[in-house]
């Protein structure tokens, strides 16, 4: 069993917890296999409505790991090539992974988000800070540029023009900073974290399973396409929605005037 990544399940919603405290949940091979191997299972099972992602001990990801980073630099260079393919066949599954992942995710970020722990936030669909977290996208620091899809993700998350400052300063962006710029949609109290990750979460999984899948995807590709493509998708999607029993039972609740009680499939 994978103890990189924890999997825990509460109803309708699953936290998954990055396990590695002793680096403070840097980036790891066995981490990379843990968060996909959950994103599959997570798809696979219509029981699940939300998903929580937060780190084990007193940081959310640290990055890479820069004592193995070192230790590769010291060694015989890779020829370029191999370094790309390294890239794809590693940690640039993970923002595929997130990016299929069909149920809704909220980061519950503790502590330091740094590096690919700062991107990973971002490839999350919601995030809620503790008071004492941080984030920086910190890749130039190290002579790097992000190469786990912050590029792609961080200027959907704040704007290009902050998605630059960010990268090109390398500066910590602290937790109350990082609300006003909307990289995180609340700040709340360390100790209250995953209170309200998990408020939220039982919010969202009390919707109906298969729409709140639907809705998600819609909004996802609606980024990338023309409002007329939108609008296709959006009516195949809801001749969908319009013939599952959730909806049925959404407008019988709504008639007799009691709370709708969903199914999952």
């Amino acid at each position: 069993m994978n103890e990189a990544v924890l999997y825990e399940k509460n109803g309708r919603v699953v936290t998954l917890t990055l396990n590695e405290p002793g680096t403070r949940n840097a980036m790891s091979p066995a981490m990379i296999e843990g968060l996909i191997e959950h994103v599959d299972r997570i798809n696979a099972d219509l029981n699940v409505g939300c998903v929580i992602l937060t780190g084990a001990g007193k940081g959310f990801c640290s990055g890479g790991n820069v004592k193995n980073m070192q230790e590769q630099a010291d060694g015989a260079a890779p020829i370029p090539v191999q370094v790309s393919r390294k890239y794809q066949q590693t940690i640039q599954r993970v923002p595929l992974a997130l990016y299929g992942l069909e149920a809704p995710i909220i980061a519950a970020v503790n502590g330091a988000a740094v590096g690919v722990g700062c991107d990973l936030a971002t490839m999350c669909d919601i995030r809620i800070a503790a008071a004492d977290a941080r984030f920086a996208e910190s890749f130039l620091r190290v002579g790097l540029i992000s190469g786990d899809g912050g590029a792609w993700y961080l200027p959907r998350a704040v704007g290009l023009a902050k998605a630059y400052e960010m990268t090109f300063t390398g500066r910590f962006v602290e937790a109350q900073e990082a609300l006003r710029i909307g990289l995180v949609s609340q700040v709340v109290d360390s100790d209250k974290l995953l209170e309200a990750a998990m408020a939220m979460a039982s919010e969202i999984a009390a919707q109906p399973i298969h729409s709140l899948r639907l809705a998600k995807r819609l909004m996802r590709d609606s980024q990338e396409v023309s409002l007329p493509i939108s609008l296709g998708m959006a009516s195949s999607m809801q001749a969908l929605a319009q013939h599952t029993r959730d909806r049925q039972e959404a407008l019988a609740a709504f008639m007799e005037k009691r709370t709708p009680v969903f199914q999952s499939a």
